[in-house]
């Protein structure tokens, strides 16, 4: 997590939209922290902070806010991008993996190329909530031979337990900001 001050400059950037997908859920809205340089800036500065240094292969980013944020680390870090999408989004030879939604099942894929075994890689997003689209995305990673280092969100959901979900799959979490409740 964050520093203190960090996450609350960063909180103060987030929209929060009650009642949205559906009654009872408060959707956190990250276009406006995007709209804002400074806060898009440092989000994307403590996304990478423990990586500094480190030696980073690629950065995954889950469609479609994981591509903003995944490109913007990656450029930080020196690393290639690989963009892991929605079934039917990709025009070379792939590789699907199904998962869990918090309101269904969906699948993802990314390009069978994208990633060399052994290649040391972050995933990157803007929120986990109950952690499925993450947990696909590690497995569907490791199945093409990556070192999956961590797993970097702007927002976390610690009630839906996703951020634990990963960490059992000994993936380190990096969130700058939890939202209670979902």
């Amino acid at each position: 997590m964050a520093s203190p001050t960090v996450e609350n400059d960063l909180r103060a950037s987030i929209r929060s939209i009650p009642d949205y997908p559906k009654p009872g859920i408060v959707f956190r809205d990250i276009t406006t922290l995007l709209g804002d340089a400074r806060a898009f800036r440092r989000a994307v500065d403590e996304l990478v902070q423990p990586w500094a240094g480190s030696k980073i292969d690629q950065v995954a980013g889950i469609e479609a806010r994981g591509f903003i944020l995944g490109g913007a680390v990656a450029h930080q870090v020196s690393a290639g991008f690989i963009p892991i999408r929605k079934k039917g989004k990709l025009p070379y030879k792939r590789v699907t993996i199904g998962y869990s939604l918090e309101y269904g099942i969906d699948e993802m894929e990314m390009h069978e190329d994208a990633v060399k075994p052994g290649e040391r890689v972050i995933l990157v997003d803007d929120l986990i909530a109950t952690g499925g689209t993450a947990e696909g995305a590690v497995k569907l990673l490791r199945q093409l031979g990556a070192n999956v280092l961590a797993a970097c969100f702007i927002i976390d959901l610690p009630d839906l337990g996703g951020a634990e979900k990963l960490r059992k799959l000994d993936v380190p979490v990096r969130t700058l900001v939890a939202f209670e409740g979902h």
